[in-house]
């Protein structure tokens, strides 16, 4: 039987669900990888040159193993039309599937393509401890809030790490599309380049070896301050599939650290959680899931939003997220939250905007969760923040960044700038902004919005959504 193993975001030999059924079934396997430009993104997309570094990390992993990633270039059906023509003994072929957005839609029109081809497809649950229907209330309907869901997450069993003995000897060596391959090798060198990135399932299992011995006991504590950078920084790899969730998961829970340990595993229950959310509520991206919400008059103010994009609102927390956003391609989580409070409710811009800009931006894109965190901080999506409850940015910026030394870090206008007016630089005297280098106005800008004001703004707006709704 010749078939083929389609790596998505599964880029690992290790504890992978489809190839160890691929490798177990066949008697010649091709391993490919399938470069779709309608998913692209703009070229200087770091959420695009991530992830296809991380595919070109993964092909070089594969030839050290003695096989060959074939990479094919093109529309989906055109190109593994051209596979069945290149191999017409191809019969079967391995997915590890999605349940939600993109993915989903484009396995459901493989599927019907397949059959077409003549072609057996297998598709697998990979991509998360438990799948988007494996958790339902005992109605049998998706859940809308967090805390019943872990419940019964916790009660449930958790799957082991898959033991894949991968093997070349069956692998299919010969380049099948040499001139696909050129092509990938010019999208990479037209990708915006990101410094310092590792890639790959070696640094994958380092990062993950390092956070449980050196983070995670004081993860609980520690997770909330940015400047700690006490988080995992699993996302990356969680994202591309270079780590299985079922070792980090296995791995996390074999370590000693309870209280941590705790907390970081609820993280991965609300992984699973927005997964199941995006299943329910396909249209998510588009559409808030709060229907009382889905009539909010967004201010939409284009040089607010520009403002916001390049860290120059006048608020220093949120001006050192956007910045580390913009140059590294990750952002805090804690961060995360603040950034996207303050521009759905000081700016009153709607939270698709934020959501596509962090898609462009995120290193560690998931659309299940990115789309679930816009919606939660715009209180728009199920067991989100409360419209009323509303960041104040100075005070997290106090609270999480009490020294100022995260936004020294990203914000150098402010490098000098001592004591608590870090936090509100609009609030230093002439004579400090003097000593400290900074012409507030000028070297860094005063607030472009009062956060009182434009807070009481935020709150008839979705209570005015809320009254239209309901007549």
């Amino acid at each position: 039987m010749v078939a083929v193993m389609w790596f998505r975001r599964d880029l690992r030999l290790e504890d992978n669900t489809a190839l160890k059924q691929a490798l177990l079934e066949s008697d010649k396997l091709i391993l490919l990888f399938h470069v779709n430009p309608a998913q692209f993104l703009d070229e200087n997309s770091l959420n695009m040159s991530a992830f296809f570094n991380s595919v070109e990390t993964f092909r070089k992993k594969v030839a050290e193993e003695g096989a060959t990633l074939q990479i094919v270039y093109g529309e989906l059906e055109e190109v593994f039309k051209k596979l069945k023509e290149k191999v017409p003994d191809w019969s079967d072929i391995y997915v590890n599937r999605d349940e939600s957005g993109f993915g989903l839609e484009r396995d459901k029109k493989a599927g019907e393509m397949f059959q077409e081809l003549d072609v057996s497809a297998h598709g697998f649950h990979d991509h998360y401890i438990h799948s988007a229907q494996e958790i339902k209330t005992n109605a049998g309907t998706p859940y809308k809030v967090f805390t019943p869901y872990y419940n019964k997450w916790k009660e449930r069993p958790k799957p082991g790490i898959i033991e894949t003995d991968f093997s070349s000897k069956t692998c299919l060596k010969d380049k099948l599309f040499p001139e696909d391959m050129n092509k990938f090798q010019e999208l990479l060198d037209d990708l915006a380049l990101l410094p310092d990135l590792e890639l790959g399932t070696d640094k994958a299992q380092e990062r993950l070896d390092e956070f449980i011995e050196n983070d995670l006991a004081q993860y609980e504590e520690a997770r909330d301050f940015p400047l700690k950078d006490a988080t995992s920084r699993l996302s990356k790899h969680l994202r591309t599939g270079e780590l299985s969730i079922r070792t980090v998961y296995n791995k996390v829970m074999d370590a000693n650290q309870t209280k941590g340990r705790s907390t970081f595993i609820q993280e991965l229950a609300w992984r699973d959680f927005y997964n199941m959310i995006y299943a329910s509520h396909p249209d998510q991206k588009d559409v808030a899931i709060k229907k009382a919400f889905t009539k909010v008059e967004w201010d939409n103010n284009e040089e607010n939003f520009k403002a916001w994009k390049e860290g120059k609102t006048g608020f220093p927390i949120v001006d050192a997220a956007m910045r580390q956003l913009n140059g590294t391609g990750w952002m805090h989580n804690r961060l995360r939250m603040i950034t996207a409070s303050f521009l759905t409710k000081d700016l009153l811009i709607d939270w698709r905007w934020g959501e596509r800009y962090f898609q462009e931006k995120l290193i560690d894109y998931d659309s299940a969760s990115n789309i679930g965190g816009w919606q939660w901080a715009a209180s728009t999506g199920t067991d989100g923040v409360p419209y009323f409850r509303i960041f104040n940015p100075t005070t997290q910026s106090e609270r999480f960044d009490k020294k100022g030394d995260f936004i020294r870090k990203f914000v150098p206008e402010l490098n000098h700038v001592q004591g608590k007016k870090i936090h509100q630089p609009e609030k230093l005297t002439e004579k400090e902004q003097k000593e400290y280098n900074v012409i507030i106005g000028k070297d860094y800008p005063n607030p472009i919005v009062s956060h009182k004001n434009k807070r009481k703004l935020a709150i008839k707006a979705f209570e005015k959504s809320k009254k239209v709704m309901e007549e």
